[in-house]
């Protein structure tokens, strides 16, 4: 048997790179590696990248740039670069870093093992296809170590919406959709090994439709499905669509004990005008009645969003209207950003709004979210909430978790471990966490 080799895998971007990182982690397993912390003592580095964020493909060049040297005094050390940067920059990324020794995209992770046997044989290997077979069928099955009480589990990819500032159809292709008996299976085995609660990942993923025993399943049945493994307690979905929050799914929200009460919901704009130049097909009128009629469903349930500031030809009247919009649904959270160009997608030929504006936009609508967290997160303060702990405190016998709507919560406790699902009573709201007491 081969001695062991070390691999280092940095990951950026959304859960989805964290669900492909641990696999692909589990597709080099059988080529021998196990999985470092350091790169300094890695056999294979491999980073697995994001484009959706600004320069994307020019912070992944500057980081392979921190490579040289362990390259230079390491010949035998093989380097990677795996996901959406990899798919949209292909052959370009080795000819700019010529150390690099594989490029795989997204969808092609599967077929690891042999790239990484041919760089062992001195070839470069390059994968960006979109191929036929299904590459979670093609990975070998996950090791049966135990593991901690939360997971993603990814059950759609890609995206057939094309709005105007995404490269995502580009980089993962089209929608498709997991059949759902290989999802219940791999959702067996996590709970086997210690998981309590799965996050449910895809890019669109309330478009799920998957193939079910009498034909395709909705992200719904799928969910139904899931609350009948004993030992799941908890079911959670992202990232959301609203055009595709269909009927059985806002109902689920309000009737399956175990899909937890927090919503990610992006919605990008409150202008009609931006959202039409976005290809958001929704209005600003229709996504504020859908959040009505899941309110309706479950009242409690805790809203969040995304929302990009200065995209093109918008004007203050327009970024005003997205004020409103936030002001009038209450967010628990979001993730917002100033818009940045993303070459080959409609909005990056478009006039480009001036970089103050963008990011006075920007500052002036997180302060407002920020203050509509804060005043939801103080209103928890005397409540009870179930708490799933998922590792030690820094202060002993102090251990943290996540509430059901996603809150981090800090509770003393020295009588609680790592998967306990505990009530709590919560006695203090911070800057963006809640400490309580057992109940």
């Amino acid at each position: 048997m081969s001695a062991t080799k070390k691999l280092f895998i940095k990951t950026y971007g959304c859960q989805m790179n964290v669900y492909d990182s641990e696999r692909m982690a589990e597709a080099l397993g059988g080529q021998g590696y196990e999985q470092t912390q350091s790169p300094d003592d890695a056999d294979m580095i491999l980073l697995n990248t994001c484009h959706i964020r600004e320069k994307a493909a020019e912070k992944v060049y500057s980081e392979l740039g921190r490579f040289k040297g362990l390259k230079a005094a390491r010949p035998d050390l093989k380097i990677g670069v795996a996901g959406c940067v990899a798919q949209a920059e292909g052959e370009e990324i080795m000819r700019r870093q010529p150390m690099v020794d594989l490029v795989v995209g997204p969808q092609s992770y599967h077929r690891l093992p042999e790239m990484e046997a041919r760089t062992r044989a001195g070839e470069k290997a390059l994968d960006t296809d979109f191929p036929e077979e299904d590459k979670f069928e093609k990975l070998k099955s996950r090791p049966k170590a135990p593991r901690g009480p939360t997971a993603f589990l990814t059950v759609q990819e890609g995206c057939d919406k094309f709005c105007a500032f995404c490269v995502v159809p580009y980089t993962r292709g089209a929608e498709v959709s997991r059949p759902a008996d290989r999802i219940l299976t791999e959702a067996r085995d996590l709970v086997e090994r210690g998981v309590r609660e799965i996050t449910l990942l895809g890019q669109n993923v309330n478009a799920y439709h998957g193939a079910g025993p009498e034909g395709d399943m909705t992200l719904a049945q799928l969910i139904w499905a899931l609350d009948r493994i004993d030992g799941l307690e908890r079911i959670r979905f992202t990232t959301s669509h609203p055009n595709d929050m269909s009927d059985d799914l806002i109902e689920a929200h309000g009737t399956c004990a175990k899909l937890m009460p927090y919503l990610h919901l992006p919605v990008q704009s409150g202008s009609d005008r931006i959202l039409k130049r976005m290809n958001r097909s929704h209005t600003a009128e229709s996504y504020l009645r859908l959040i009505e009629r899941i309110r309706a469903a479950r009242p409690d349930i805790l809203l969040s969003g995304d929302f990009i500031v200065g995209f093109p030809e918008e004007t203050e009247a327009d970024f005003q209207a997205t004020m409103d919009l936030i002001e009038t649904v209450e967010y628990g959270s979001a993730y917002s950003f100033k818009y940045s160009t993303r070459p080959g997608t409609p909005a990056a030929e478009r006039a480009q709004v001036d970089e103050d504006s963008k990011t006075d936009r920007l500052h002036r609508l997180q302060a407002l979210i920020t203050r509509q967290q804060r005043a939801l997160q103080d209103a928890m303060v005397g409540r009870v909430v179930n708490v799933l702990f998922e590792k030690p405190g820094r202060l002993e016998g102090q251990m943290v978790g996540k509430s059901d709507y996603l809150h981090a919560v800090h509770v003393r406790d020295p009588q609680a471990r790592v998967g306990d699902l505990l009530p709590v009573r919560i006695v203090e709201s911070g800057t963006n966490s809640l400490a309580g007491l057992p109940a």
